[in-house]
């Protein structure tokens, strides 16, 4: 028994003896620093072990962090995002508010200077419909019989001749405008009593143009001469801008010019108008006339 005992221990020694040196060799090392960072050789061991495991880790940790970060960040610049379009469009509505408040004080201004220049007794008037209607064109206006409106009334605003009064109720009338094919004033080229271009204007149904027609061929006509209305049709005052001259084509000794005039008044975009309360002064009787004038009359 003793003699088995004995050879297990020869047999166990080898073992014992790595042992011991390896744990004499750890205490060694425990206790051993290294010359030159004074660390544990152990410690420094282990970091070159473990430091490519930690910069995993920590690149990893890295690259999540980061995505959370850029996340929330992508966030709040969404929010912020989101706030800066409703304030564009809150400015945006202002400032469309503003230039429109700014226009229609000019046009009201524009209103008011007219009717104390003109010399016309008038009615503002806003313009609350528009026939959609290609072959005719027509407007309607929130004044009418009860505000003094009556037919064949001119309407006008500060740039120039609209049209007149075809149509009239109790708080509406409706506006043909100049343009209209079946419309037509008395007009002149130039200045009216100076100026011997006299003729008529209509509605030329393209463009949004007038034809101004019976313009003697040996009268000088250009481009860019003003038009201005001469108060011999029975509707329109003297001395209302028409327009513009925008195209000639001369006429001869026997045939008119054929004129094409741009209307003063921007028509396609009618908001505010006056109408004139203007009647065209009656004609006196004769007080002598030849006595064949008599002549067949029943007695």
């Amino acid at each position: 028994m003793v003699r088995s005992t004995q050879k297990e221990i020869r047999q166990r020694a080898p073992v014992w003896l790595v042992a011991l040196l390896a744990v004499n060799f750890g205490l060694m090392t425990w206790h051993a620093r290294d010359p030159v960072t004074k660390q544990s050789v152990i410690r420094v061991w282990a970091q070159a072990v473990l430091s490519p495991f930690q910069r995993g880790v920590t690149g990893v940790g890295g690259v999540g962090l980061d995505f959370f970060e850029r996340l929330g960040r992508m966030r709040t610049a969404e929010a912020e995002n989101e706030r800066l379009r409703v304030r564009l469009a809150e400015a945006e509505t202002e400032l469309r508010d503003a230039r429109q408040a700014r226009d229609e004080n000019a046009r009201l201004k524009g209103l008011l200077d007219f009717q104390r220049d003109g010399g016309y007794q008038t009615v503002p008037a806003r313009v609350i419909a528009r026939d959609p209607s290609v072959w005719f064109n027509t407007v309607i206006v929130n004044r009418g019989t009860a505000h003094g409106v009556d037919l064949n009334m001119p309407v006008a605003t500060p740039e120039g001749v609209v049209g007149r009064v075809v149509a009239v109720s109790p708080l509406t009338s409706q506006i043909m405008l100049l343009t209209d094919e079946r419309a037509a004033a008395g007009a002149v080229v130039g200045r009216l009593g100076e100026s011997n271009a006299i003729g008529s204007v209509r509605g030329f149904g393209k463009n949004g143009l007038l034809e101004m027609r019976y313009v003697s061929g040996l009268e000088t006509v250009n481009v860019g001469d003003y038009v201005v209305t001469t108060g011999q049709d029975g509707i329109y005052p003297p001395g209302l801008n028409v327009g513009t001259v925008v195209e000639v084509v001369p006429g001869t000794v026997t045939s008119p010019h054929n004129i094409r005039v741009r209307p003063g008044a921007r028509l396609d975009s009618l908001q505010e108008v006056l109408v004139l309360l203007y009647r065209p002064p009656q004609p006196s009787a004769p007080e002598r006339s030849l006595p064949n004038m008599d002549r067949g009359k029943k007695k």
